[in-house]
């Protein structure tokens, strides 16, 4: 396969910090590559400078000619009042709107989830608008597509979608993510930048699990070498210190060869310092109560909407709850309940006297931005108690990854991974029996990611994990509750078991796919239903079904390649689409009429 873009001996500083140097490597037609590598190391700025938004500071960087190169961006820009056709056309950069961009308009948008067009941008979740973003990469048409952490603001439904577009996709892709299942069902090839490796990366050829075992392999080998080279060093020095009766002379070569191998070992004792494990844990009261919550028949409704209803749940010691679901389905509303932050409108919530609970809010609220990283660490002085002795802050730091030099850094500077490592941080200070975690591993990299994992592993309270993260859901979670955005809660024996549940749910697929219309509020006094109507009401379900089949049929039309390729007949099926699902709203929007009669 011939290389669509690569560099040649590149390297790259922001002030005294180098985040590469020397680095060679090409991404090739038909490459799947996942870039990883801790907070810092520059993956995101290594895209930038392919896509040509930042500079090298030493090295080349070569482009094939006529390439089609789309970057995503983490954030995304949009205006708010424009609506979502016009973000689209936009992307194309297209000022006349004809049948080939108006059928590509109407394709991209089906395929990723849009099918009011006229929804204004500025109503879009974070989800919907990272789609959004998503679909103005896609109608470019690229050749090689950069994505820099599309997985955030993503829920599980929009994680698996997306895994399905990219595993389908006719272009290359690098992708940065921090999402080990992702990266092991999407990617051929995974690069790590890493202060761990002799050339500042590895690069592994296959999944993402067999990164991982190459990875082991290598720093195993690695850790090797630096026992095999501390002890001949000390052989060497013993031998250089003896006195001159021991030997005859110090040989010159053999004084500048053991200047050599002091030189490599301690760039290899570095090299193995970058990836030990961190001796980090939870601090858990020890209590031995069997029972530490036990929710009876709880219900919560929020506005009109019922979040969740006749819910019974016990957390015990030992025990790890996973909350699964879509965005707003009621994940966080539930851990504020059992947190004590609102009352559940049906039902109670006993707790044993004393219980200590932590809660991991995932807007991070408790983050003062103005402070410095060290007075967040240590809010009392220049050390903190953590189980039961002193430690001053600088070594706290280092058991969360960061610098020394970072310490008197604004908390503003940092980034979001850097941010919720500090909020980790005050939760490790903190004695509890249950720990409520809302999304703690939003922005986490990998390795912080591991260091989480391994404490709460360890944690002998109850751990209340609300994540989308499976990897961390299969390592920690006994079991899942599952939320269907309807008020009902599920147990599932784990996540792949949730999935499966909702699999058959086809009917609903339109319109959980699609973010929420606008609708205008109604104040006109409901009439009585006429017989006539009763008798409509009866079969619209029908009708519905019918309808919604054939915009299914029109939308595989749209996507069949053979059509795709002549012009006038693609623009001829995409407005039988756009008719067939103003048929499918115009129905839903009369049920809903009948109903509410």
């Amino acid at each position: 396969m011939s290389n669509l873009i690569s560099c040649q001996a590149i390297s790259k500083s922001f002030g005294a910090q180098t985040l590469f140097e020397d680095i060679t490597l090409g991404i090739s037609s038909g490459e799947r590559l996942g870039l990883i590598g801790p907070n810092g190391a520059g993956k995101s700025t290594l895209l930038k400078i392919f896509a040509g938004l930042e500079s090298v500071d030493v090295g080349k960087l070569f482009i094939r000619k006529n390439l089609r190169l789309v970057f995503l961006a983490q954030a995304e820009s949009f205006a708010a009042d424009d609506d979502i056709e016009s973000a689209l056309y936009s992307a194309m950069n297209q000022k006349v709107h004809d049948s080939h961009s108006f059928a590509q308009v109407q394709k991209i948008a089906g395929k990723c989830g849009f099918y009011d067009l006229a929804i204004k941008v500025g109503s879009l979740s974070g989800g919907w608008l990272k789609r959004l973003a998503i679909a103005c990469a896609l109608i470019q048409e690229p050749d090689l597509l950069f994505l820099d952490e599309p997985t955030n603001h993503l829920d599980m439904e929009g994680i698996l979608w997306l895994e399905d577009l990219l595993a389908n996709a006719n272009y290359a892709f690098a992708v940065i993510s921090h999402d080990r299942h992702f990266l092991n069902n999407v990617t051929n090839r995974i690069i790590e930048l890493s202060a761990q490796y002799p050339d500042g990366y590895l690069r592994v050829e296959g999944k993402f699990e067999e990164f991982l075992r190459r990875k082991q392999e290598l720093l195993t080998s690695q850790n090797k070498q630096e026992t095999v080279l501390g002890n001949k060093l000390r052989r060497e020095i013993e031998w250089l210190s003896r006195g001159p009766k021991a030997r005859t002379t110090k040989a010159r070569y053999r004084i500048d060869e053991a200047q050599k191998l002091k030189n490599v070992f301690r760039e290899t004792k570095q090299r193995n310092a970058q990836g030990k494990a961190i001796d980090l844990a939870f601090d858990s009261t020890g209590r031995k109560t069997k029972r530490l919550l036990t929710a009876s028949k709880i219900g919560k409704i929020l506005g009109n909407k019922t979040i969740f209803k006749n819910l019974d749940l016990t957390l015990t010691p030992n025990m790890c709850l996973g909350l699964l679901g879509n965005n707003g389905t009621g994940k966080s509303t539930l851990i504020n309940v059992l947190a004590g932050e609102i009352p559940p409108d049906t039902g109670t919530v006993q707790k044993v006297d004393g219980l200590k609970v932590v809660l991991f809010d995932q807007k991070r609220e408790g983050l003062n931005k103005n402070q410095t990283l060290r007075r967040a660490l240590a809010p009392e002085g220049d050390s903190v108690l953590y189980n039961e002795r002193p430690l001053h802050v600088v070594s706290w730091a280092k058991k969360f990854l960061f610098r020394p030099d970072q310490l008197d850094m604004p908390v503003s500077r940092l980034s979001g991974g850097e941010q919720a490592r500090i909020l980790i941080a005050g939760l490790m200070r903190q004695p509890a029996d249950i720990l409520l975690l809302d999304e703690p591993t939003n922005d986490l990299d990998i390795p912080s990611l591991e260091v989480l994992e391994e404490s709460l592993a360890e944690f002998q309270g109850a751990v209340v994990l609300v994540t989308h993260d499976r990897f961390l859901l299969d390592r920690l979670a006994d079991f899942v509750l599952g939320f269907d955005g309807r008020g009902n809660c599920e147990r599932f024996a784990d996540f792949r078991q949730w999935l499966e549940k909702l699999k058959p749910d086809k009917s609903q697929e339109n319109r959980t796919k699609s973010p929420p219309s606008q609708k205008t509020n109604r104040t006109t006094p409901k009439k009585k239903i006429t017989l006539g109507e009763k008798l409509e009401l009866e079969k619209i379900e029908g009708l519905i079904l019918e309808a919604e089949q054939e915009l299914e049929l029109c939308q595989q039309r749209v996507n069949n390649d053979s059509i795709q390729s002549d012009p006038e007949t693609l623009a001829d099926c995409c407005i039988k689409l756009e008719a067939a699902q103003s048929k499918v709203e115009a129905l839903y929007s009369r049920w809903q009429e009948l109903e509410e009669k």
